[in-house]
């Protein structure tokens, strides 16, 4: 848990969606997600992922609704029948995770999550898994296995396998929407590393080496994608703790270099809390565009500081 003393309970949300490509549908999600309470702190697109994040935090109830309102505007202006992009996906909105800030537990954001997840059934039919700390059963811990075969390969087998059958919907996924992934779970860093190459095969093998399920980093997740016309290893860093960005540089950096290749730049996607920035030096990473709003704590006290002391 982040804790911002002083403050009332904060929990912080960071839905994914399907859009990385039309502005006016991301600006209508977002705005669709305007509840009194909640603040949304930052949000990306991404045209070759056609991915957006958004990050938010605010009062367990308002971020609560927030997130169902997100997705039932996402059901209605996404239709993944005609998506194309280079990142998974199984719903319009496609993954909903709750972390907790100040006085809220992982075992709170499991219980928002829940309801979140009947909600979202119940308004907008749009079949939902649930994931993480909040799963129901330990293979969908993983959110890779939830999201395995994607829109097109669940959409056959959620009608004959088992393991397929949603938590919160019909044995059918929404037939524009897909379905939704709703979980509780730890911060994480969304951290993409860009190699001086076109060959994402490069930053495929590099990805392999490099995280955990591998045999590499403990606590980091990795695949390598093409985006912006170059490789790219896109990570999430499940305890920057134990695997920082540092040693997630350093690695990346070493392992390219066995190839050829070089890492250019990084970015973050979403926000960092402070402590993960301490002694790092961002020009030593590269990292694009960074400025102090991007710490999470700044960037809380920036919005809702005044409102909450």
């Amino acid at each position: 848990m982040i804790s911002f003393p002083g403050m009332r309970p904060l929990v912080e949300c960071v839905p994914n969606f399907s859009e990385g490509r039309d502005k006016s549908k991301v600006e209508a999600i977002i705005a669709a997600m305007q509840v009194d309470g909640a603040y949304v702190l930052a949000h990306e697109m991404d045209a070759d992922h056609n991915r957006s994040v958004v990050t938010m935090a605010g009062d367990p109830e308002a971020i609560q609704e927030a997130a169902i309102r997100g997705v039932g505007k996402a059901a209605e202006l996404i239709d993944l029948n005609s998506h194309r992009g280079v990142h998974p996906r199984l719903g319009a909105a496609d993954v909903v995770p709750f972390i907790p800030l100040e006085g809220t537990t992982l075992e709170d954001c499991v219980a928002m999550a829940r309801h979140v997840g009947a909600e979202i059934w119940e308004r907008s039919k749009v079949p939902v898994y649930l994931y993480e700390a909040a799963a129901t059963s330990p293979e969908r811990r993983n959110l890779e296995n939830v999201r395995r075969g994607g829109f097109e390969g669940i959409r056959e087998e959620i009608v004959s396998v088992a393991a397929r059958k949603p938590d919160f919907g019909d044995l059918k996924l929404h037939p524009t929407a897909g379905a939704a992934i709703v979980g509780a779970r730890k911060f994480l860093i969304a951290y993409n590393i860009f190699l001086n190459t076109p060959d994402v095969e490069v930053a495929r093998k590099v990805a392999r080496a490099v995280r955990a399920s591998s045999g590499g980093l403990r606590c980091v997740k990795a695949s390598g994608f093409l985006v912006r016309g170059q490789a790219q290893v896109s990570m999430n860093l499940t305890d920057f703790e134990t695997s920082s960005m540092e040693q997630v540089f350093a690695a990346v950096a070493s392992e390219a270099a066995k190839h050829g290749a070089q890492a250019l730049s990084s970015e973050i996607i979403g926000l960092v809390p402070r402590k993960a920035m301490e002694n790092v030096n961002p020009g030593t990473l590269r990292i694009e565009d960074f400025d102090p709003s991007r710490i999470l704590e700044n960037r809380l006290a920036e919005v809702m500081g005044v409102q909450r002391r």
